[in-house]
Parts: C-alpha cells; structure tokens; sequence
C-alpha cells in the first residue's frame, strides 16, 4: 500500500437525533395542568359571579366570598388564559391522544 493514499472506508451518514422523549411526556403534564386549572378557575368566576347577580342563590358566606374575591379570581383566570395561550402557540396542547 502507497503512504500517500488512505484506505477508503464506506461511512454511512450520520444524522444525529436531538430531540429529547421526555419533552413529549412533560408537555402532556403541562397541557393536563394548565386545561385542569382553567376548568377550576372558570368555575370558581361561574360561581362567584352567580352569587353576585342572584341574591337568593346563595347564602350570605358565598355572596361575601364571591364579593372579596372575584377580582383576583377574574386576574387568575385572565394569567391562566394567557399562559395557556403562550404554551399552545410555542409548544402546542397535547393531550396524548
């Protein structure tokens, strides 16, 4: 063999994978948390706000609730709005199906 030609040798092309499984398996969690506490906070703005307009509806303890709170349950669900909205718009729901 000459010193001036290296043996040829056949590699295969290399495409490396830098995708990470797990992302998939934590995005499902996200997407499982966030729609869970929309659901609750929705409800909670549902009830409170019904306590509000209805007097009769609930007792007096709820109505009192409802007043001292709905602010920061309206703020909770306007941030759990926009949260989901970021996370659907850069990572996508995914609810496993």
């Amino acid at each position: 063999m000459r010193t001036d030609q290296l043996p040829s040798v056949d590699v295969p092309p290399i495409d490396p994978d830098f995708s990470a499984p797990f992302f998939q398996g934590l995005q499902v969690i996200a997407s499982y948390l966030l729609a869970a506490a929309m659901i609750v906070v929705f409800i909670m703005l549902v009830i409170a706000i019904a306590a509000l307009a209805f007097r009769g509806l609930a007792p007096e303890r709820v109505r009192t609730w409802a007043g001292e709170n709905i602010v920061w349950i309206f703020l909770a669900a306007a941030g759990l709005g926009a949260a989901s909205g970021l996370f659907q718009w850069f990572v996508n729901f995914d609810f496993g199906f």
